[in-house]
């Protein structure tokens, strides 16, 4: 066992944090700490010892892995043995509980200066119990300009002992002024056999649904656990891919707009009421003032506080879920362009990613040209490009679904 077993597909990234953690432990042992250096490839100044650095960019494709890597990572520095899997330090990094580890993620659009202050406070302190002090960051993507430039500070003067592992898409999603003084390390996407093995090892999936959930989510591995343990959500994927089959007419596609963003909606409301209804529980228990009828004015200004903040979570929940339901749809396009330029089969490599519903595939590919798949492909795009820039998700999805329908 090993704390590596869940970052599959990764070997040369493996290989990479392995010589970190064992130069890590030859700083501890040494009794000092990181020095700083100028580092080639950034052109800034950055701390670095061997193979270890104080601040780490983890890129990759969504799904590939990158919080896996930055939690395995993290607690293989506090282990003894490097990463054994089984040690108190191991256990306790992997799963949040250590008291030198900080794992941050947003559920809300942006990382805000008040989310980020705190980390700087934070990083100045020595470890209290472990070897290093490890901050990671899963969503260095959602800096803005303003809590970037605050962490920044702390990423240019880095206390000895303290190691930032920061996570984002790519490393162009990050702060230019962050990423030069960071050392990057890309992911790849995991093969589809790894992702289903680790589903069937880790989770107790059916080796049958796995595999299915593997290729449906494009080895996402969240996706694909998702997929594999939740049949509702099989389900909605399904009816998904069958929406341009129903759009006939302009009036269809704008009720099947109505009905995905409704549905989306849905599925992210009961992602987030529950735990709404705790928060809000524990706050008022804590304050209190639980089971009055009428709150005191500063009860009143943290429950409205809090329930902001709950509103930006469930308009992140809600954009997640469609930009989930527009790739699906995206999926069903390229396999119908497979078919059309006559590329797909065992014998080229490239399969279907939803072969389940190859007869639907086939249907498509056969209405259509080449050329208007590829202009749907693009329309999906372009939706989800005017999601995330805080167009009216109805207003988009019906622009896209009229797109979608098939040609006179």
């Amino acid at each position: 066992m090993s704390v590596w077993d869940d970052v599959v597909g990764q070997e040369a990234t493996i290989t990479i944090l392995r010589q970190a953690v064992k130069a890590a432990g030859e700083i501890v042992t040494a009794g000092t700490g990181l020095g700083v250096e100028a580092d080639p490839g950034a052109g800034e100044a950055i701390a670095v010892s061997g193979g270890m650095t104080h601040a780490w960019l983890i890129t990759g494709p969504p799904g590939s892995g990158r919080s896996t890597a930055a939690r395995a990572f993290a607690a293989a520095l506090q282990c003894l043995q490097g990463g054994c899997g089984v040690c108190h330090a191991c256990q306790t990094a992997l799963s949040g509980a250590h008291a030198d580890v900080s794992l941050v993620a947003t559920e809300h659009v942006q990382l805000r200066v008040d989310d980020v202050r705190p980390l700087i406070q934070l990083a100045q302190r020595s470890p209290s119990e472990g070897r290093w002090r490890v901050i990671v960051i899963e969503d260095a993507d959602r800096l803005n300009d303003s809590s970037g430039n605050v962490l920044l500070k702390a990423v240019e003067e880095p206390p000895p002992r303290t190691v930032w592992l920061l996570c984002a898409p790519s490393a162009d999603d990050v702060l230019t002024t962050i990423r030069s003084r960071c050392r990057r390390l890309g992911l790849r996407i995991p093969p589809v056999d790894a992702v289903a093995d680790l589903l069937v090892r880790r989770d107790g999936a059916d080796p049958a649904i796995a595999a299915f959930a593997a290729r449906s989510a494009q080895s996402h591995i969240g996706l694909a656990r998702r997929l594999a343990l939740d049949e509702s959500a099989r389900i909605r994927r399904r009816e998904v891919l069958k929406l341009p089959s129903t759009l006939r007419s302009v009036g269809a596609a704008v009720l099947a707009a109505g009905q995905l963003v409704e549905v989306c909606a849905e599925e992210s409301k009961s992602r987030t009421t529950e735990r709404d209804a705790t928060e809000k529980s524990a706050l008022l228990r804590s304050l209190g003032a639980e089971g009055l009828s009428t709150l005191p004015p500063a009860v009143r200004t943290q429950v409205r506080q809090l329930e902001e903040n709950q509103k930006r979570r469930a308009t992140r929940a809600q954009r997640d879920v469609l930009d989930r339901s527009l790739i699906d749809l995206l999926s069903l396009y390229r396999d119908v362009l497979v078919l059309q330029l006559g590329t797909g089969g065992p014998e080229s490599g490239i399969d279907l990613v939803n072969a389940e519903m190859a007869e639907l595939i086939q249907a498509e590919a056969r209405a259509s040209t080449a050329t208007s798949t590829l202009r749907r492909m693009e329309a999906i795009g372009v939706a989800r490009e005017r999601i995330e820039a805080n167009v009216s998700p109805l207003l988009a999805l019906e622009s896209l679904m009229v797109q979608l329908r098939p040609a006179a």
